[in-house]
């Protein structure tokens, strides 16, 4: 029986799923089981040099969707997205930049659980946290109305804009990034 999350939406048991839905892999004939994807490996392409303009082209983008954003909002979207997208390289700069921005490391370490941790998140940063979800993760192919209403109630238009935008730039850096196999910067 599937669950509800808080802003309404069903679960969706994508990790369970993931291992039985086709992949392109599957469609090859290569082999491709759920220890191989998560195996360790080296980087496929170092994209900022084979491709610049359009490395240059997505900072460009990203500085320009969380300019007028709380800086604090914006890294906890950034790592949130990246969580859910699996993008270790991501989720390690963000978190990095979190922390040097001064987030709490409780609510860091909390952010995959965010739903269930009481007020240790504003109502804003809620709202945005669930749109990030909603965006991410198109599985119904739409962002449900009661999520995007709840985000419209909290943020001014312009910076409702701003926040779809930086939620779309971080899926496009998450899958360029997880594609590349670009690893964590580490210490």
């Amino acid at each position: 029986m599937p669950g509800k999350w808080t802003h309404g939406v069903p679960w969706k048991w994508t990790i369970a799923v993931r291992h039985f839905t086709p992949t392109v892999d599957s469609v090859t004939d290569t082999p491709n089981t759920p220890t191989e994807q998560r195996t360790p490996t080296t980087p496929r392409l170092d994209l900022p040099v084979l491709v610049p303009d359009v490395h240059r082209a997505m900072l460009r983008l990203h500085e320009a969707a969380r300019r007028d954003l709380d800086p604090a909002l914006v890294e906890l979207v950034l790592i949130r997205a990246s969580q859910i997208n699996r993008c270790a390289f991501c989720v390690d700069m963000h978190t990095r930049d979190a922390r040097r921005a001064g987030e709490r490391e409780e609510r860091i370490h909390l952010l995959t659980a965010w739903e269930e941790a009481g007020d240790l998140y504003t109502g804003r940063e809620r709202a945005a946290l669930a749109l990030t979800e909603a965006v991410t993760v198109l599985t119904d192919g739409f962002v449900p109305d009661g999520v995007y209403r709840r985000a419209a109630e909290r943020f001014e238009e312009e910076e409702l804009a701003r926040l779809v935008s930086l939620i779309a730039t971080i899926n496009t850096w998450n899958r360029l990034n997880v594609t590349a196999r670009t690893p964590p910067a580490g210490e």
